[in-house]
């Protein structure tokens, strides 16, 4: 018999367990393929080890524009690929580590919840039935593959790949044809566009980054054009054959050549074949219902990650399963997920938090945005030769509150947790103002700013 049953190793899980032993639950985690999830083993980690790799070999062929010369640069993939699975292996052993530490139990199955009765959850993990008398549901997502004529069998052949598959690739293709203009997308086209190839973007929207403020991906849109990447935007994959990919733009129709085709056009949460149905756990579109303290319809059960659907990030997800804990050891707490910051990690590197100038015109919201030149910090200038990065600010005009702040440019990721923290604390300009901002630092450019509005 366990406190805590939790369905799912990744970052919801095994953060949520770790918290749940030490707030003295007897916990039990049962994962099917390895723990870390999703994020550490086919996305956040692996994503980034190959895009520093790229971003290294990006400052050797640019070092003469900085006075440094590294002769012939060169790329060698397959280093990269088995240096990415070199840290994973070693986070992934850290996490065991940790689960070990903190007391919980850890089962590789696959888990399947059979029902309920008095004593709690059922929980059937291989040949085995386990009780707990609370589950949280922490299955992640998978990457959704839509039903276009011919990409099953595309992806069936190894001619069409998720990120899954990709990240473990080791040729390099003449030509990559990415479906889907979003944050992996992007990311993906980077790095291959970096190292060498031919990269071919098709997106259905009229711009790229999704829900990015549009200035800012504007930016990213020419940067990457600079770089070499083709964008086809506006346009609708129709097809997909064995060596092409068919979409309709503009009213014709038209094919765009591959080596390999790369699906990214979104995730879908993980939930079927689960049982949810068993105990009547209800779902919308496929991702299980929560309130923002992480509870579905049914009393003790819990939701945290991907699996809800509410916003696909490891760092939602760690604090949505903290949320969890939280309230089932009787520390009310909530997620606000207006202040959950977001990171694109090209080069350059996108980050944003917050309203955007789209949605304070959909919400009707009273607000001002105004944008900077990263080019007011002198450490931007010094390493950046024609960088064209900026900063957005959001502000309520009756109150001065910062509602959001968007960045492109150089360690952007590493700066917009501080803008996230004005964000979810409701900071007013007059706040920000008393600040002290390290010098010289790019994010001192909030500061410029914050003093001009």
């Amino acid at each position: 018999m366990y406190d805590l049953i939790i369905l799912g190793g990744g970052p919801a899980g095994y953060n949520a367990a770790e918290n749940a032993a030490h707030g003295g639950m007897k916990t039990l985690v049962i994962e099917e393929r390895a723990l870390g999830g999703v994020c550490l083993n086919e996305g956040c980690i692996p994503t980034k080890t190959l895009l520093y790799s790229a971003k290294i070999y990006d400052y050797a062929k640019h070092g003469t524009d900085y006075g440094v010369s590294f002769g012939s640069a060169a790329i060698d993939h397959e280093f990269v690929v088995n240096r990415k699975d070199k840290v994973v292996k070693t986070l992934v052993g850290g996490i065991g580590a940790k689960m070990k530490h903190a007391g919980v139990d850890v089962v590789m199955e696959k888990a399947t919840i059979t029902g309920k009765d008095a004593e709690g959850f059922k929980v059937q993990a291989g040949d085995k039935e386990y009780t707990g008398k609370q589950l949280l549901i922490c299955t992640g997502s998978d990457a959704a593959v839509p039903p276009i004529p011919g990409l099953r069998e595309a992806v069936a052949s190894g001619f069409a790949m998720t990120n899954r598959e990709i990240l473990d690739m080791k040729k390099v293709p003449g030509k990559l044809v990415v479906i889907g203009g979003g944050v992996i997308g992007l990311e993906m086209a980077s790095y291959f566009n970096s190292i060498g190839v031919d990269v071919t973007v098709i997106e259905m929207l009229d711009h790229i980054a999704g829900p990015t403020d549009s200035e800012i991906s504007k930016i990213l849109l020419k940067n990457y054009q600079k770089k070499g990447v083709k964008f086809l935007l506006s346009a609708k994959v129709t097809s997909v054959g064995t060596d092409c990919v068919n979409y309709e733009k503009d009213g014709k129709a038209e094919s765009a050549p591959a080596d390999v085709v790369l699906v990214s056009i979104g995730r879908r949460a993980r939930t079927a074949g689960i049982g949810l149905e068993n105990i009547g756990v209800l779902t919308e579109r496929g991702a299980i219902v929560t309130t923002d303290e992480g509870r579905t319809n049914v009393p003790g059960v819990w939701a945290a990650g991907d699996v809800n659907g509410r916003s696909m990030l490891a760092h939602t997800a760690y604090r949505e399963g903290e949320v969890c804990i939280n309230n089932m050891l009787g520390k009310k707490d909530k997620v606000r997920y207006n202040s959950i910051p977001s990171v694109i990690y090209t080069n350059p590197e996108v980050a944003s938090v917050g309203e955007t100038s789209e949605t304070i015109k959909e919400k009707g919201l009273e607000a001002t945005a105004q944008s900077f030149t990263l080019k007011y910090s002198g450490r931007y200038v010094a390493e950046n030769e024609g960088g064209d990065g900026i900063v957005k600010i959001i502000i309520d005009k009756e109150h001065k509150k910062v509602l959001g702040v968007h960045m492109i440019g150089s360690y952007a990721s590493e700066i917009i947790y501080g803008a996230a923290m004005m964000v979810e604390k409701e900071m007013r300009v007059d706040d920000v103002k008393k600040f002290v901002f390290p010098h010289p630092t790019v994010c001192e450019v909030i500061r410029e700013g914050i003093f001009q509005l």
